[in-house]
């Protein structure tokens, strides 16, 4: 008897283990689901961010538009992408992240409907300035809504698939240029972000609300069930607790509370990873790297195949290093090699440009080492700065404000954005190829910047994170 009796504990623990094990698997690939969603709108915005480049050489003509015209075309994206995510903070704490993600997918269905049908400047300007208010939205919601229904010891892999389906897409809108490219048939190449918005929205839809906004709203019961769909139960208690006390710490929502010293370091890592993360020069590359094959030797057809197909296959394979690696090395030492690998390849590429007959640099050979730095650059930068950013925004801040401040670094964002994309082609006529040494100076700014105030947050809940940035309660002073 003794003997049956442990074989039937060891039995039933042995069932036990089995139970739990199959119900971490089965939490896992909902939350894992739950992710790919989301990052829907990252591949929206990757898509209508590249598919313009192609579409211009066709929206030019056929609408007649002059040079004034195809910048407000082009820029009107980012004009309505930097408001989006200012409303995106807002947004996501009065009605939700799924249901202001659920907004994004709408938006992207209104402005590519309208995209394709524009009948002249006026409606495709305004076209582009709503699919821009959907990127801005997506940009701050789905990055925050996967922070915050992931395990910590998962959420830089999943928060990473966001950054993924941004290469996705830009990759995507490239072949899709490409193809329709024949029939010059820009009214489908625009239009077709339908259906991936349409995709996002009927996804969105059955998914659960973030707990940790449930909770902010009161919602306690309901922030437990969802905990559960995706947690142990044991963490589903520890994890309620640690909401719990994170905004009890941090009562009020209200702007100004920003400002306050326990917010204002996370709030100035937030906007300092946003801003270098575009004055490295990464939008030069992908906005302009037709032009810059071109300067370096490249014929035309070499050049389009080289800057659209190629860049986008290396950036997507290499923002599966960062999703590989994010977890297991951590965010810091991922920022500081891709940066130095940024560096050092736009400093190299300055000298090969700019002293390469002194150097004995033959011309024909200037053209793949542009190619091969270029490349090298892309590659560190899909592993660090790219999908690093964006996780680090959605979980550096405290529960209470992290929508808003959100909203504030994904602004810092667009604007920088705006501003390196502007001011690239009047540099590059100033400066010739010693504008790279300008943007390896940014780079080298960034590795400071990374090296005195960015926190590593691997392994740690986003309440452990907000922690660090106690210094006393957060008392506002009343309003007058």
């Amino acid at each position: 008897m003794p003997s049956r009796t442990l074989t039937d504990n060891a039995d039933t623990a042995a069932s036990s283990s089995s139970g739990r094990s199959q119900q971490i698997s089965g939490a896992n690939l909902y939350i894992t689901m739950i992710a790919a969603v989301a990052a829907m709108g990252g591949l929206l915005f990757g898509f209508d961010t590249g598919v313009i480049a192609g579409a211009m050489l066709y929206i030019v003509p056929d609408l007649h538009l002059g040079p004034g015209g195809q910048g407000l075309v082009v820029s009107a994206v980012t004009f309505g992408a930097l408001f989006g995510a200012l409303a995106g903070g807002t947004s996501a704490d009065a009605i939700g992240r799924r249901w202001t993600n659920i907004a994004a997918g709408l938006s992207f269905i209104i402005g590519s409907i309208l995209s394709a049908l524009a009948p002249n400047l006026e409606v495709l300007i305004a076209s582009r300035i709503i699919i821009g208010a959907a990127i801005g939205l997506t940009s701050v919601a789905a990055p925050m809504y996967i922070a915050e229904l992931a395990p910590r010891r998962q959420r830089g892999r999943l928060v990473s698939l966001f950054q993924l389906a941004v290469t996705l897409g830009i990759l995507v809108s490239y072949l899709v240029d490409r193809a329709l490219a024949p029939t010059q048939a820009w009214r489908w190449m625009l239009g077709l972000a339908f259906v991936p918005g349409t995709l996002l929205v009927l996804g969105m839809i059955p998914l659960p609300e973030s707990p940790r906004w449930l909770m902010k709203s009161g919602a306690e019961d309901e922030a437990r069930r969802v905990l559960a769909l995706l947690r142990s139960p044991a963490q589903v208690e520890a994890d309620m607790r640690e909401i719990r006390d994170d905004l009890t710490h941090n009562q009020h929502s209200d702007w100004r509370e920003l400002l306050m010293p326990g917010i204002r370091p996370a709030l100035l890592i937030g906007i300092g990873l946003a801003v270098f993360q575009q004055v490295t020069g990464i939008n030069t590359i992908i906005y302009y790297a037709p032009e810059i094959f071109q300067k370096a030797g490249f014929d035309k057809g070499t050049t389009a195949l080289a800057a659209t197909i190629g860049i986008g296959v290396v950036n997507v394979l290499s923002t599966l290093i960062a999703m590989w690696l994010v977890d297991r090395l951590g965010r810091k030492p991922l920022l500081l090699a891709g940066l130095g690998g940024m560096t050092a390849s736009l400093a190299t590429l300055g000298v090969a440009q700019r002293f390469g007959s002194t150097l004995g640099i033959e011309p024909r050979s200037l053209a793949p080492i542009t190619v091969g730095f270029i490349g090298l650059y892309i590659v560190c930068f899909a592993f660090s700065m790219g999908p690093i950013v964006w996780l680090m925004i959605s979980e550096i801040f405290p529960n209470q404000s992290r929508a808003r401040a959100s909203a504030i670094s994904t602004s810092a964002n667009w604007m920088a954005n705006f501003l390196v994309s502007l001011s690239f082609p009047v540099l590059q006529a100033a400066m010739g190829p010693s504008l790279w040494f300008l943007y390896a100076a940014m780079g080298l700014g960034a590795i400071m910047f990374v090296i005195g105030y960015v926190p590593e947050t691997k392994g740690k809940s986003l309440e452990e994170i907000s922690l660090q940035w106690r210094v006393q309660p957060a008392v506002l002073p009343a309003r007058s």
